[in-house]
């Protein structure tokens, strides 16, 4: 497997991260009988968070996880950026989605040590 392959699977992860938290706004959307906005309905707020806030993380971190491979990062390091984010991403939606403050904290925390490394080693990769 190549870093640009072990990038590849981290990326359609993330991908359908994103889309099993669309497919949960929308059923609630269906259900709350709301098509824009949250309607002031609790559940949907949250799911339309956890979504957004995948989405605002998600791309950055993907995008940089690509370059760093394409710049020849080691085939480790980008399991570890990867793992690290990814495994982040879905221990933040279980927390959020739950209302369970451990793994999203914790799931946060990962996700920001995925986007520290993404960054610096594209940084570090770029310069050298």
């Amino acid at each position: 497997m190549t870093p640009s392959a072990a990038a590849a699977i981290y990326s359609g992860v993330n991908i359908l991260i994103l889309l099993f938290l669309s497919f949960r706004v929308v059923g609630r959307r269906r259900s709350a009988q709301v098509s824009l906005g949250t309607g002031g309905d609790p559940d949907l707020e949250v799911r339309v968070r956890a979504h957004g806030n995948a989405s605002e993380y998600i791309p950055a971190t993907m995008l940089g996880l690509f370059i760093a491979a394409s710049l020849g990062a080691p085939l480790w390091g980008v399991h570890a950026i990867g793992g690290v984010f990814t495994f982040g991403r879905v221990l933040h939606g279980i927390g959020l989605s739950g209302n369970i403050m451990a793994p999203r904290a914790l799931g946060m925390v990962l996700t920001w040590l995925g986007m520290l490394a993404s960054g610096v080693a594209v940084i570090w990769l770029g310069l050298s």
